[in-house]
Formats: structure tokens, C-alpha cells, sequence
């Protein structure tokens, strides 16, 4: 069973920080990395031309480790989700009467693009709402998800968690639903991957895409993608001298040519050997490979279950187990009239956590221990008895 590893982080004992879902803290070990990186650029002289390709090849390895990826050459470097979805949209051609299915309340950049593309083609974005009155609301969501995809469905983009109260999606069966019917799945990484097992080779999505600087644990403005066959033979977002084959030739970089590297190479980001945050992102996926996600999982579920079920006894709302991530989860109260009384509480005794919607949203990874839980519960209590 896995340990708190708050003494890989830099924490004090006296803050409850339970908001990973909005910016992770940097490990110890990944600022000691960064650091040596910055003092290497203070003398550029001691970088070679490997050093240009082979952090960014073991990042990609790092990250097909993670996911259960057969070929690391599958794996792009992107600075942003709402890049990646934009160069999946850039591939995609659709037609009136298409159907582009998404989830109520998903995150913008995953929202926007399609909306564009809908707007461009004819076709209509299909928004699967809740049921926001039944106390099997993660069960219900589910079914109406799968309902929902038909011979008129050409995408299907959501996450793997909603972002607002880590409500699960069962991507199995989406998956099988969405092959069934030949459209294209979309995966928004970002709330599970690092933290929620995910498996390439099961699930098998077209796309799936994930930011660094949350439950990777890693830097901002980095993230991975992984592209299935169907993105083969797209285009790129941007043309890139380093997306080209033979780029590592430097001295042949002068005669150009048409063809891209391996597979996802042609949607890297220009830059993507990016010597500041690519070591980081390394030594936290690795650290993560170490301890592996389902063990992360398995503690953050644990560490969670005695304080959901206080807050249940509080007359508080939470997802049923089946249908809610263990490393994040939303708590819906009676009135959400005044939450934000409810989060200066919070802030007055240092527990971080953020409100989306109308829940207040808690997200856990391996620093938090049973204080910071009890802390939560304890604002919380306190709060119903104001209200």
C-alpha cells in the first residue's frame, strides 16, 4: 500500500492544499532539475545536438509508459490542450445533419473549437446533460452519453472525469459505442492522466491529449498527445523545421523537403526541444512510472472515503463511488447560494480548493494525508452551522 509522499514536496505541515485539478506543486526533485537546466543555459556552449532531440524522445517514452503506449512515435509535444484540439479540428471534415457529441459544463478549450467546426460544416454540437436531481446522477449521465452516439455522431470529445466534480466517464464502453458508429473519440486528459489509470491498448481513442502542469505534477505551457492511425496522414497545426524527417542533419537542414517525421512528429509544437520544462516533465512522469497510477489512485480513494462519507452524513452531496474519481470529487450543499463564504473560510485556514459550478471542488494526490482531510471537513462543518 502506498505512503503519503508529502516529503517530496515542498508543503508546510499547517497548509491543506487540495487543489491539484487547477496547478499541481512541483516535487523537489523536478525543481532541482529545473534549476540545472537554467544554470546549463547560462552556458548555451555545453548544449550538443543530441541534447536537442534525446530528452524530448525520453519524454515521449516516459509518457507511452504512462499510457500503455506501443510506440512512443505516437506521442507529440503540444503547450496547450486547446492546441492539440486544434489540430485535430484542423483534420476533420463534416457535414450538415453531423452530430459532435460533448458533456454539459466541459472545460472551454475543449468546447470552443468544436463549436467553430460546427458552425463551419452544418453540424450540430450535442451537449448530454445530467440529471441534477437524482442521487445516481454519474449512473444516469453515463447511460444518456451512450444513448446519445448514433450513426449521426462523428465526434465524441470529453474527458475521462468531468473537470468540475470528477464525475466518471466510462470510456470503455463509450469507446465500443463510438466505433460501433464510426466516429472519432476524443480524449481530454487532462483531469485523469497521472492520476486515474489509463490504457491506450483498451481504451484505444483517436486522440487523447493532457497538460503538464497538472496531475503529471510537471510545468506549465507543456503537455503530450497521442495520435491514433486515423491522424496519420494529417496535417499539422504549423510547419516546423525539427517536425521534418532528417532534422537531426543539421548541416542538410538547407535542403528542404516534404516529408514529416515518424507518425505524430508533424504535430509537435516549433520549439519542442524546450531545454527549460522538458527535464522537468521528465523527472515527474518518471517519478509517477515509479509509483504507478493505480497505487495513486488506490490512496487518494482511500484517503478520501471517511471524510465523503462525513460530509454525506452532513446532508452534503457527492457521487455514488462507481461514477466518481478517487483523486477528485465535488461536494454539492443544499444552498449554493453563498459558497463564497464557504471559500474564505477555507482561505482563513489555509485549505486550498476551488469552486466549479455548484460544487466545491477537492482534488487529492499523494501529498495530502488525513489532517488536510480533517481541516476540510472541519470548515465545512462549520459553514452549515453559519448557514
Amino acid at each position: 500500500m502506498m505512503e503519503c509522499q508529502k516529503d517530496k514536496f515542498n508543503i508546510p505541515e499547517d497548509i491543506a492544499y487540495l487543489n491539484c485539478a487547477n496547478i499541481a506543486p512541483l516535487m523537489n526533485s523536478a525543481a532541482v532539475a529545473g534549476k540545472e537546466i537554467i544554470d546549463i543555459r547560462q552556458r548555451p556552449y555545453k548544449i550538443t545536438r543530441e541534447d536537442w532531440f534525446k530528452t524530448v524522445e525520453q519524454l515521449k517514452k516516459n509518457f507511452s509508459q504512462l499510457i500503455n503506449c506501443k510506440d512512443f512515435n505516437r506521442i507529440a509535444i503540444i503547450p496547450s490542450v486547446s492546441y492539440g484540439i486544434a489540430t485535430v479540428v484542423n483534420n476533420i471534415e463534416l457535414n450538415a445533419n453531423d452530430e459532435i457529441l460533448v458533456v454539459a459544463e466541459q472545460y472551454p478549450s475543449n468546447y470552443y473549437s468544436w463549436k467553430l467546426l460546427a458552425e463551419k460544416s452544418g453540424a450540430k454540437v450535442k451537449v448530454v446533460m445530467p440529471n441534477i436531481q437524482s442521487k445516481y446522477r454519474g449512473r444516469i449521465w453515463n447511460q444518456r452519453i451512450l444513448e446519445a452516439i448514433s450513426p449521426k455522431t462523428k465526434v465524441v470529445a470529453l474527458g475521462n472525469v468531468h473537470w468540475a466534480d470528477g464525475t466518471f466517464f466510462d470510456l470503455d464502453q463509450i469507446s465500443k459505442k463510438t466505433k460501433a458508429n464510426e466516429a472519432l473519440l476524443i480524449i481530454d486528459g487532462s483531469q485523469s492522466i497521472g492520476a486515474l489509470p489509463f490504457d491506450i491498448e483498451q481504451i484505444k481513442p483517436d486522440v487523447l491529449f493532457t497538460v503538464g502542469y497538472k496531475w503529471l505534477l510537471g510545468p506549465f505551457s507543456l503537455g503530450l498527445g497521442y495520435y491514433g492511425e486515423y491522424f496519420d496522414n494529417g496535417k499539422p497545426l504549423e510547419e516546423n523545421w525539427i517536425n521534418r524527417k532528417n532534422s537531426k542533419d543539421f548541416e542538410n537542414l538547407v535542403n528542404y523537403t516534404d516529408e514529416y517525421g515518424p507518425l505524430a512528429a508533424k504535430y509537435n509544437v516549433g520549439q519542442n526541444s524546450n531545454f527549460h520544462l522538458v527535464p522537468i516533465l521528465n523527472e515527474t512522469i518518471a517519478s509517477l512510472n515509479e509509483w504507478n497510477v493505480n497505487n495513486i489512485q488506490s490512496y487518494c480513494k482511500n484517503l478520501a472515503r471517511r471524510p465523503i462519507e462525513e460530509l454525506q452524513q452532513l446532508g452534503c452531496l457527492v457521487e455514488e463511488d462507481d461514477f466518481r474519481a478517487g483523486h477528485l470529487f465535488g461536494i454539492r450543499l443544499k444552498s449554493t447560494k453563498d459558497l463564497r463564504t464557504l471559500q474564505e473560510l477555507f482561505i482563513k485556514n489555509d485549505v486550498y480548493t476551488s469552486l466549479r459550478g455548484s460544487a466545491v471542488r477537492v482534488s487529492v494526490n499523494i501529498y495530502n494525508d488525513e489532517n488536510d482531510m480533517d481541516r476540510l471537513v472541519e470548515c465545512i462543518k462549520r459553514y452549515l452551522k453559519i448557514k
